[in-house]
């Protein structure tokens, strides 16, 4: 349809963390249980995953147990030059509690779609009792999301909630868009139509459309489409 795509959802699990030693320990191998039953149903492998979105709240007992269920998913035979990165947009906005999974899905999108990786902000040092092993690294710079010849990016995101409710999407870069065909029936004219409230407003809308025009055929935007969208998509 032409739309803009971000990223692909492959698959997603949710289950609870039943009988735990208190409200605040989430258990670990319900953690691992969410994990493999997401990467199932995306029908992929611990090591065709090369980003974590954690949950990552910088618990002292939290972020351990999320560590560690990582591990036993991710840190079996996982070739040493092809580690694992974690990541936790918390470090960026703080936890937004009920919106805190959806704010690291889109964080994951966006890395998807620029095919970058981020820093995980105001790190110093790693807490003593997390063990990452040798496939598991914090991603600790920006740059290129780097993956081997022929695979796609794939990545996942967890949100482990108060109530004992565990949550993992799949996320999968979105497949190469296809270069847009010409339509054989091109119209000889266009219409752009403007309107506005007031005189001024009308002015100014002009000059940013004069402005956008300048540059739409450096961009290989097509003049029909932009006067359809503002047919049909303004009031």
């Amino acid at each position: 349809a032409g739309e803009s795509i971000l990223a692909v959802i492959r698959g997603s699990a949710v289950n609870q963390d039943g009988a735990s030693s208190g409200l605040t320990v989430p258990n670990g191998p319900s953690q691992e249980r969410v994990i493999r039953a997401a990467l199932k149903q995306a029908k992929l492998q611990p090591n065709d995953i090369s980003f974590i979105e954690t949950h990552g709240t910088g618990t002292s007992l939290g972020d351990p147990i999320e560590v560690g269920a990582l591990s036993q998913v991710f840190n079996q035979n996982r070739p040493i030059d092809d580690p694992l990165y974690l990541g936790a947009v918390k470090t960026n906005i703080g936890h937004l509690e009920a919106s805190a999974g959806i704010a690291g899905l889109i964080k994951l999108a966006l890395m998807l779609k620029h095919k970058r990786q981020v820093a995980n902000l105001h790190f110093d040092s790693l807490n003593s009792n997390i063990d990452l092993g040798d496939g598991i690294k914090l991603s600790d710079g920006e740059g290129p999301w780097d993956i081997s010849d022929g695979k796609t990016r794939c990545a996942g995101v967890s949100s482990f909630g108060f109530s004992g409710t565990n949550a993992h999407v799949v996320l999968e870069e979105a497949p190469q868009m296809p270069e847009r065909q010409q339509s054989e029936v091109q119209r000889s004219l266009h219409v752009l139509p403007l309107s506005a409230k007031s005189e001024a407003a009308l002015d100014a809308q002009i000059n940013q459309y004069q402005s956008y025009l300048e540059t739409a055929q450096d961009k290989q935007m097509d003049l029909g489409d932009i006067c359809y969208t503002a047919g049909v998509g303004r009031s």
